[in-house]
C-alpha cells in the first residue's frame, strides 16, 4: 500500500507522520512518500514570522474557528483530533521548546523557524515516512478502473492507493508555491474558488499619509466597509474590524491590522468597493472625546490643539491630521466646532484610502482554494473521488496573522495523514 503526499510542508510534514504512524501500528507493510519539488522541506517555515514561524495561537478551537470567520466551522473536527495546545506539545515533545508573547502569538523559544522545520521532517521521517526532495509533480489522476491514482513526475510515473494534496496555494511564490495545484483539482472536477492574496500589505494613501512612512501605531481598530451602490444605505456595521499594530509605509499600509482586513478587500470586485477607516483611540467614544477637548478648552483655552492632541496621537501623525483639518497653528480657544468635529472624526474615522495589494508576492496565505462543500471536514476527504485528501492553504481557507494559518495546515494535514491511512488499510483488508 502506497500513500503520496504532495507538497513538504507543514501540512504535508504532518499528514506523512500520522499516515506512516497509523499504517506502521496497523502492522501493513506500506509506504509513504512525501514528494516535493523544491531542493528543501518546508520553505515557506523557514520564511515565516520573519524567519522565527509563529506556530500557533495561544487559544482554544473556538479562538482558532473565529480567525477562520465563514470558513471556521469546517476546521471543527480537524481542531478536535489536534488543538492549539497539541501542537504546542507536540512540539515539546520533539525537542521544540515554546514561548508565548503578549498578543498570544506562540513561537519557538529559540525565535528559529529552522527548529521547527527541522523538528517536522525529522518527525515524519522518523514515523517512517520517505520524503523525496527535487521531485516535480506534473499530474495527479486516478489509475482507470483500478480505483487507484498515478502521479506524473518529470521523469517517471507512479502509483499510489491514495493521495494527500498539500501543495499550499499562491502565496509567497518564491517559496515554490505558485498554485499549480489548482489546476490538478479542476481537472479531477474539483471546484476552485477564485485565488486571491490574504494577509498582504495594502497599497494606497493620500499624499501626507505617505510622508507618514515607517510610523507605527500600537493599538489601534482597522475596519472595512462595503460601499453599496449609488441609491442604496450603508451598511450599520464594517465587514470586518480588526484590533492591534499598525504601519504606514512609502506605499500604503502594512502591520497585523491591515493584513487582517485585506483579505475582505481583495474578496470585491475592486477595492473601490470597500472603505477602510481607523479608530486610533478604540477605548473612547467619539462623545467621549469630544469633551475630552471641551474640558481642555475650558481649563486652558490658550494651549496650542497640535500640544493637546498628543494624547490621541504620535507627534508625527498629530502634526499631520493638524495640517490636513487646519487646527496644527489654533488654540483650543480658537477652534472651531466644526473644525473640533472633524478633528474627532480623524481621531475615530480617519479613512485611508486603498487602490490595492502587494499581491501574491507579498502575501502570506492565499484566500480562495478547493471549495469546502466538495471535502469531508470529518477526514479530509474529497467528497466526489475516494482516496483523494486534501489540506492545508490549498482548501478555501484563510484566518488573521498569528499562527491561526499554521495550526489550520497542522490540523487538518494530521486528519488526513490518520484517514488516508485508514483508507488504504481498509482497501487492503476489505470486511
Amino acid at each position: 500500500m502506497k500513500i503520496a503526499i504532495i507538497g513538504a510542508g507543514a501540512a504535508g510534514m504532518m499528514a506523512a507522520a500520522i499516515a506512516a504512524q497509523r499504517l506502521a501500528g496497523a502492522g501493513s507493510d506500506s509506504q509513504v512518500i512525501v514528494l516535493e519539488k523544491n531542493r528543501k522541506a518546508g520553505v515557506k517555515i523557514l520564511m515565516s514570522g520573519g524567519t522565527r514561524c509563529n506556530l500557533t495561537h495561544d487559544c482554544g478551537p473556538e479562538g482558532i474557528m473565529e480567525a477562520f470567520g465563514r470558513g471556521g466551522a469546517f476546521l471543527r473536527q480537524a481542531l478536535a483530533t489536534l488543538s492549539p495546545r497539541d501542537v504546542v506539545a507536540l512540539f515539546h515533545s520533539l525537542g521544540v521548546a515554546t514561548q508565548i508573547e503578549a498578543t498570544g502569538k506562540i513561537f519557538p523559544a529559540s525565535n528559529r523557524a529552522l527548529d521547527v522545520r527541522d523538528a517536522l521532517q525529522g518527525y515524519a521521517e522518523r514515523s517512517g515516512a520517505e520524503i523525496r526532495l527535487g521531485c516535480g509533480v506534473r499530474a495527479v489522476r486516478p489509475a482507470p478502473d483500478t480505483g487507484r491514482f498515478q502521479v506524473v513526475l518529470d521523469d517517471e510515473t507512479l502509483d499510489f492507493d491514495a493521495v494527500i494534496l498539500t501543495v499550499g496555494g499562491k502565496s509567497w511564490p518564491g517559496c515554490g508555491t505558485i498554485g499549480e495545484g489548482y489546476a490538478w483539482m479542476r481537472e479531477l472536477g474539483h471546484t476552485v474558488i477564485t485565488p486571491r492574496p490574504a494577509l498582504v500589505p495594502l497599497v494606497g494613501g493620500e499624499e501626507w499619509m505617505h510622508g507618514l512612512s515607517g510610523l507605527t501605531l500600537d493599538d489601534v481598530e482597522a475596519s472595512v466597509w462595503s460601499v453599496p451602490p449609488e441609491g442604496q444605505k450603508r451598511p450599520k456595521k464594517p465587514a470586518l474590524t480588526r484590533r492591534g499594530g499598525f504601519l504606514f509605509t512609502h506605499f500604503g499600509f502594512s502591520g497585523p491590522t491591515a493584513m487582517d482586513v485585506s483579505g475582505v478587500i481583495t474578496a470585491a470586485d475592486s477595492p473601490a468597493q470597500t472603505r477602510l477607516t481607523l479608530d486610533l483611540a478604540p477605548d473612547y467614544s467619539a462623545d467621549q472625546i469630544e469633551r475630552w477637548f471641551e474640558d481642555q478648552r475650558r481649563e486652558g483655552g490658550g494651549r496650542k490643539t497640535l500640544a493637546a492632541t498628543h494624547r490621541w496621537f504620535p507627534k508625527r501623525l498629530a502634526e499631520a491630521v493638524g495640517e490636513v483639518t487646519g487646527t496644527a497653528d489654533c488654540t483650543l480657544a480658537e477652534l472651531p466646532r466644526a473644525k473640533a468635529k472633524a478633528l474627532v472624526d480623524s481621531i475615530k474615522n480617519l479613512t485611508l484610502p486603498v487602490s490595492g495589494t502587494r499581491g501574491f508576492d507579498k502575501a502570506e496565505v492565499t484566500a480562495g482554494g478547493v471549495s469546502l462543500k466538495e471535502v469531508d471536514p470529518r477526514t479530509m476527504q474529497s467528497r466526489l473521488i475516494p482516496g483523494l485528501f486534501i489540506a492545508g492553504e490549498i482548501l478555501d481557507l484563510d484566518g488573521w496573522i498569528g499562527g491561526y494559518n499554521f495550526q489550520s495546515a497542522f490540523s487538518t494535514g494530521y486528519l488526513a495523514g490518520e484517514h488516508a491511512a485508514r483508507h488504504v488499510s481498509e482497501a487492503a483488508c476489505p470486511t
